[in-house]
């Protein structure tokens, strides 16, 4: 029975060590893990800030656009009644085709066209000898126009009043092409974001599967460490038992010689000193 139990011990202890060491691996991979995607997380809201970054500068770029918009349309609102001014001339003055007003209004359409969208090379050439012509056109109509006292010192006016608009136009360009620029960042970095964080979930998941697995590898550990232990105390009972038993059959081998002694002693013999400590170890000398 003793070599059965240390036997089994020993199985046991193996067992232990084993389930020890994979766990101790599968918690250094799990702690590998958790450091992967405790980065991937920093990383992932780094990046959210750096785009929220670029979508607040897209709406500040935006509002900007929106600034100048109002200041373009108020300036060409008034170069408009400077214009309707000289539509009306043209019109007492036989001048046909299309109005100067009419013409500028199709020019800075184009331009703006021109500025703010991507066009492939044939497009933004066939837009460009379009400005060209509307451009030469609204040159030949000034002409004809500027013999007029009074229409010259309107259109002169309405230039004026027309070269602020563009600057306001440019500078709306300007902001435009920087909020769509600050845009297209913010969408790249979101999604850059997104597959970071992606990533980060993976290792998560694989965080957990060996971190669990590290668990279940711990309790088989516990398991045996609490067996081995019960079977120490089953051979420390055993072992026990042994000594007592034998300590029992010393005594009744003790108690047997006291006895013949005795009887010797009282059929007449003689008691030696050898003969009394036997009898005193026996019990029967008080």
């Amino acid at each position: 029975m003793l070599k059965e139990l240390n036997d089994k011990k020993t199985v046991l202890k193996n067992q232990s060590e084993e389930y020890k060491v994979k766990r101790n691996e599968l918690n250094s991979e799990a702690s590998t893990l958790a450091a992967k995607r405790n980065e991937l997380n920093k990383n992932t809201k780094d990046l959210i800030n750096e785009a929220q970054e670029y979508k607040k500068l897209r709406d500040e770029n935006n509002e900007k656009v929106k600034e100048y918009k109002v200041l373009r349309d108020e300036v060409n609102a008034r170069a408009n009644e400077i214009f309707a001014k000289i539509d009306l001339i043209r019109g007492d003055s036989n001048l046909g085709g299309p109005s100067m007003k009419d013409i500028r209004k199709e020019v800075d359409r184009l331009e703006f066209t021109q500025q703010t969208e991507v066009l492939t090379t044939s497009k933004e050439r066939e837009l460009v000898n379009k400005i060209t012509e509307l451009q030469k056109l609204y040159a030949a109509k000034k002409d004809q126009l500027e013999g007029n006292d009074e229409l010259k010192e309107l259109l002169a006016d309405a230039q004026e009043i027309r070269d602020e608009a563009s600057v306001h136009h440019t500078t709306l360009s300007e902001y435009a092409q920087k909020a769509q620029e600050n845009h297209d960042k913010m969408i790249t970095t979101f999604k850059e974001a997104d597959k970071v964080r992606a990533e980060s979930d993976a290792a998560h998941k694989e965080f957990v599967k060996f971190q669990e697995s590290a668990d279940e590898q711990h309790k088989l550990f516990i398991a045996g460490q609490k067996e081995i232990r019960d079977i120490d105390k089953e051979i420390r009972k055993i072992k026990k038992g042994d000594v007592d038993g034998k300590k029992e059959a010393a005594r009744a081998d003790a108690r047997k010689d006291a006895e013949d002694i005795f009887d010797n002693f009282k059929s007449g013999g003689k008691l030696t000193m050898e003969n009394l400590m036997a009898l005193q170890r026996s019990g029967l000398l008080k």
